[in-house]
């Protein structure tokens, strides 16, 4: 028996098709899609002068000095440092993953980095649970306050968040039609893959960043492909691709439940389909 896979499309060709359940309206996990909005917000604060790209990571975390490692390094996952914090849980990887936990391995920064900063890519949460850290240090504010003033209000898009209303959580289906428990999210691994928005936010964040640039140059955080900037993200039940073309076309898509390989070719195959934007 297979559990039933949600599907939501949205893109700059068509309406928004859905199917199997999804909805554009009720909030889902965005996964690793979180992490254009960390970057996001780093270079809004950056252009505000709270920091600078270049800080050091101990200018604003109490991290071991001389690593050499930046905000952007942490920001284009070329710190060096490993994709998974130590010692992950298989159940509910982050769920003990808290704020105690990033200060005791800021400690040993230096030891966690397998390779000198800024030569080559690995894609880290890790990383992007640092720079959370240090983006609501430099702000003196918690980390969805600092994505609400520096990105989501500054593209007025509101339904994004953290602790989405349970009455409009849409869950993965289990097998036998009751919804799958999601991953523990909201530690310390939030900047890096911990929130949730309704469909059709996503794509408003993914249109308004990525082909409006309403904030100015895509983030860092951003996946690039010639002419392609995108970004997928996935938790254990649910996963989204998004992608914008030079041109002006653009597609949104999440699944629940499904193998992410799977959202991640749809979402290309509807650009490769799409006619360029007028």
């Amino acid at each position: 028996m297979r559990r039933r896979t949600p599907i939501c499309v949205l893109s700059d060709a068509a309406s928004p098709e859905v199917s199997g359940g999804h909805a554009v309206d009720r909030f889902v996990e965005i996964g690793s899609f979180t992490k254009v909005v960390t970057g996001t917000a780093l270079t809004r604060m950056a252009a505000a002068g709270v920091l600078s790209l270049d800080d050091p990571v101990e200018r604003w975390l109490p991290a071991v000095p001389g690593t050499g490692i930046t905000l952007l390094h942490l920001a284009r996952h070329t710190s060096g440092l490993p994709r998974l914090p130590p010692g992950v849980a298989r159940r509910d990887p982050y769920a003990a993953f808290d704020r105690a936990a990033v200060h005791r391995l800021l400690s040993r920064l230096d030891t966690l980095a397998t390779r000198p900063p800024g030569q080559e890519e690995e894609y880290s949460n890790l990383g992007y649970a640092f720079l959370g850290e240090a983006l609501t240090v430099a702000a003196g504010a918690g980390y969805e306050e600092v994505v609400t003033e520096y990105v989501l209000r500054p593209l007025d898009v509101a339904e994004v968040t953290a602790s989405p209303d349970p009455d409009r959580l849409l869950a993965a289906p289990g097998l036998f039609g009751g919804p799958r428990r999601p991953w523990t999210m909201r530690g310390a691994i939030l900047p890096a893959g911990g929130l949730w928005a309704t469909p059709r936010a996503a794509a408003d964040l993914l249109v308004r960043l990525a082909v409006e640039r309403r904030l100015g140059d895509p983030a860092p955080s951003w996946q690039t492909a010639g002419p392609l900037h995108w970004h997928n993200g996935a938790t254990r039940d649910a996963s989204l691709f998004a992608g914008a073309m030079d041109d002006g076309r653009w597609v949104l898509i999440h699944r629940l439940n499904g193998a992410p390989e799977e959202t991640d070719r749809a979402g290309i195959e509807v650009l490769k389909r799409s006619r360029p934007a007028s």
